[in-house]
């Protein structure tokens, strides 16, 4: 089976010129889809609806397929419309993290991706899910690949399953801003703090390890998720499509070892070692690929 690349949603506040500029580069990257948009935090608006709309089309004149990730936590009416908004748009397709997302989405009676935020585990709800439309399932961070493959292999036709290949864990998602608090300043003040830190906050534990990371309301992995040491067995599970979350540096040269590996000019050992060369945010982790394994975990290839 071939494998299609896809970036994820920048996750950070990073600043509007250095989303251009990322976005605009990645057009010549070896990716065929990419999901734009804010997921995290509403109050980064860095870049305007007519921004986001601009940047799919290029992308989509460049050869991807664009979807429109909307929002993880909906939490107001001018929210809601946001996400309104962006399922009436006939020339981008829609990855919904709510359940709003979702009922806008189905309505909207053209394709969309069940993000992975929705967190569907069971065969029967994604059955319900194809039936509204859904043409692509995020599986939850948490699920180990035993259990992804056998959901794709008993699960309804045509769902393409999407695994999350690359990058910090997103993990939780709340109402509090754990940046603006951790600095000291409200939420509705918080002077966008967050855009300090394009990889989130590194959280120690009592030990002093590195054990989570925060990025305004959302809480994720200090370690770097990485299956790309385990691609053959990804691909004997049924998996379409592995998801890169950007991180702040290097990613083009992750891109480059992924897409390496998916063409077979190097082995998956290697590609992991290169890597290791990089200046990634944390260290590599893959626990969740195997059963009852703690995901912050580095297991040996299968």
């Amino acid at each position: 089976m071939t494998m299609d690349l896809t970036v994820g949603p920048v996750q950070y506040h990073w600043p509007r010129e250095t989303l251009l500029r990322f976005y605009a580069d990645l057009a010549d990257q070896p990716v065929q889809q990419v999901v734009l948009g804010e997921v995290v935090c509403s109050r980064r608006r860095d870049l305007k609806t007519t921004d986001w709309l601009a940047l799919g089309r290029e992308l989509r004149q460049a050869g991807k397929r664009v979807w429109m990730g909307t929002l993880a936590l909906i939490e107001t009416e001018a929210e809601l419309r946001a996400v309104r908004h962006w399922a009436e748009q006939d020339d981008l397709g829609l990855e919904a993290n709510d359940a709003a997302a979702v009922y806008l989405a189905w309505k909207s009676g053209r394709p969309w991706r069940i993000g992975l935020h929705v967190n569907v585990y069971s065969v029967d709800a994604l059955r319900e899910y194809r039936a509204m439309g859904a043409v692509a399932w995020v599986p939850p961070v948490e699920l180990d690949l035993d259990t992804i493959a056998h959901v794709l292999r008993v699960g309804p036709e045509g769902l393409e399953g999407e695994v999350c290949a690359f990058g910090r864990l997103p993990l939780a998602l709340s109402a509090r801003c754990f940046t603006a608090r951790h600095h000291g300043v409200q939420k509705d003040h918080c002077g966008f703090i967050c855009q300090n830190d394009p990889d989130g906050l590194t959280m120690l534990s009592q030990e002093g390890e590195p054990f989570l990371a925060i990025n305004g309301i959302q809480t994720q992995s200090a370690a770097v998720q990485s299956w790309l040491g385990d691609l053959p067995a990804i691909r004997e599970a049924g998996v379409n499509s592995l998801r890169l979350s950007p991180c702040s540096r290097d990613f083009f040269e992750v891109i480059g070892w992924h897409q390496r590996a998916l063409a077979g000019e190097c082995s998956a050992e290697d590609a992991v070692q290169g890597l290791r060369t990089l200046a990634l945010p944390g260290v590599l982790a893959n626990g969740y690929l195997r059963h009852r394994t703690p995901g912050m975990q580095w297991s040996l290839y299968a």
